[in-house]
C-alpha cells in the first residue's frame, strides 16, 4: 500500500485482502490518470485533488463528463473491455489505485463485497443526480447557489481550480460567472474569502 492510509470509505468498503493490494499515486495537474481505449488494469479512487473524465467533441474540443473531487472516478470501466474517456487531472490528485482483476473476483465470490459495492454505486448515482439537477436549472446564480447548497458545508464552498474551471463545472461561460458572482456581492448574497465562496442566505441542505 506504500505507507499510505487508506480512507474510512475504502476501509469499510474493502476486504482486507483488496486492502493490501492497493496503490498510492499522486499525479500532477493536467496529467492524465487513463486514456480512452486502454485496457483497464486499474480502479481509480480520488483521495484529495480532482480529476475530470472528458472525451472530444465533434469541434475539437474537450467535453467534461464527470468531474470528481473524492471516490472512485472509473466505476464504469469495471466491466467494460476498453476505457471510454480520458482521465485528466485537474490539479495535483492524490489516488489510490486497486486491481481491476481483484475487484471483478471479489463481486463473483463474495455476497457482501457485492452489496457493499452496490451502496457505493447508489451514492455515486445520487451524487449525479444532483449534478443533472444543477446543470438544468436556467440562471447562472440558480447553478451557483445549488453547488453551493449541495457540495459545500454550512454555505461555504471551497473553489481550488480557479473560476474557470468552477465555470466549466457549471456548465457556463466564466465571463457569465465572474458577472454573476459580482453581481451577487453587490446584492450581498455572496462573499468570497481567499479560495472560498460563501453564500450569505444559504439555506439547508434538507
Amino acid at each position: 500500500m506504500n505507507n499510505m492510509v487508506l480512507p474510512s470509505a475504502l476501509k469499510e468498503l474493502l476486504t482486507d485482502e483488496m486492502q493490501q493490494t492497493a496503490v498510492g499515486k499522486l499525479c500532477r495537474k493536467g496529467e492524465q490518470v487513463f486514456a480512452m481505449g486502454a485496457q483497464p488494469q486499474w480502479m481509480f479512487y480520488v483521495v484529495h485533488g480532482e480529476v475530470a473524465l472528458e472525451r472530444s467533441a465533434a469541434h475539437g474540443d474537450s467535453v467534461i463528463l464527470q468531474r470528481c473531487r473524492q471516490g472512485f472516478v472509473s466505476e464504469a470501466s469495471l466491466m467494460a473491455e476498453v476505457y471510454h474517456c480520458n482521465a485528466i487531472a485537474l490539479e495535483e490528485t492524490q489516488l489510490i489505485l486497486l486491481p481491476v482483476s481483484r475487484l471483478r473476483d471479489a463481486l463473483l465470490a463474495d455476497q457482501s463485497f457485492a452489496h457493499r459495492w452496490m451502496h457505493t454505486l447508489n451514492a455515486e448515482i445520487m451524487r449525479l443526480r444532483t449534478q443533472c439537477e444543477r446543470l438544468s436549472l436556467n440562471s447562472v446564480q440558480e447553478k451557483l447557489v445549488h453547488l453551493i447548497q449541495t457540495e459545500g458545508k454550512q454555505g461555504r464552498y471551497a473553489v481550488t481550480t480557479g473560476v474557470k474551471t468552477l465555470a466549466s463545472q457549471l456548465g457556463v461561460s466564466h465571463e457569465a460567472l465572474y458577472r454573476t458572482m459580482t453581481e451577487m456581492k453587490k446584492q450581498g448574497v455572496l462573499d468570497r474569502i481567499a479560495d472560498e465562496l460563501i453564500l450569505k442566505q444559504a439555506r439547508n441542505r434538507d
